[in-house]
């Protein structure tokens, strides 16, 4: 990836021609993802992902996916090589296929998931908590392996996130956007 200067704004087009390392585009500015995650984070990943396709093999069309997995947000109907915010979140689950394409998913996916990394708190409390409120996602879970807990924020009717649940290891959480879907938290934070 080229420098990135101070004041430039880059586009999907420019990150699309990055061929090195992660990045994420918040409103055009560029955001390293690396270093890689730690070894606990990918444990707390793969216990996620495994429940979740454990049980949304019951609630198709939902899809979940991994990151690397680009998530296009278009401010309007803009072409896709002028959206200035990509990220690729821990996890995403997309109930609306027609969202997804080869590339990833355009449009809020129902529910993100960020798994808490030191060079990334900022980016999952703040930055990324407006940005999913901003574009629609339903439900988005800060899950922090250290503490051993999970915040959820849920969409209101408004369109705005209420204040986070925040739930321990001893604690089984069912999603708020898909009906009967329960993670138990002990299962994500045994490592």
């Amino acid at each position: 990836m080229p420098k990135p200067e101070a004041q430039k704004l880059f586009t999907y087009r420019d990150y699309s021609e990055w061929d090195e390392g992660r990045y994420e585009l918040i409103n055009g500015v560029v955001h390293d993802m690396t270093p890689a995650p730690s070894r606990i984070h990918q444990e707390v990943s793969i216990q996620l992902l495994r429940q979740l396709l454990n049980r949304l093999d019951r609630q198709a069309p939902c899809k979940v996916y991994v990151a690397p997995f680009e998530v296009r947000f278009p401010d309007a109907d803009e072409a896709d090589h002028k959206i200035r915010t990509v990220v690729q979140p821990d996890l995403a689950v997309i109930c609306d296929s027609s969202k997804l394409d080869d590339r990833g998913c355009r449009g809020a996916p129902d529910w993100i998931i960020e798994i808490v990394s030191p060079s990334t708190a900022s980016q999952d409390y703040i930055r990324k908590l407006a940005l999913y409120e901003k574009y629609g996602v339903r439900e988005y879970w800060i899950v922090h392996p250290t503490d051993r807990i999970a915040m959820v924020y849920t969409m209101a009717e408004d369109g705005r996130y209420g204040r986070a649940k925040i739930y321990s290891a001893e604690d089984r959480v069912e999603a708020a956007v898909i009906e009967g879907l329960v993670i138990d938290l002990g299962e994500v934070f045994a490592s």
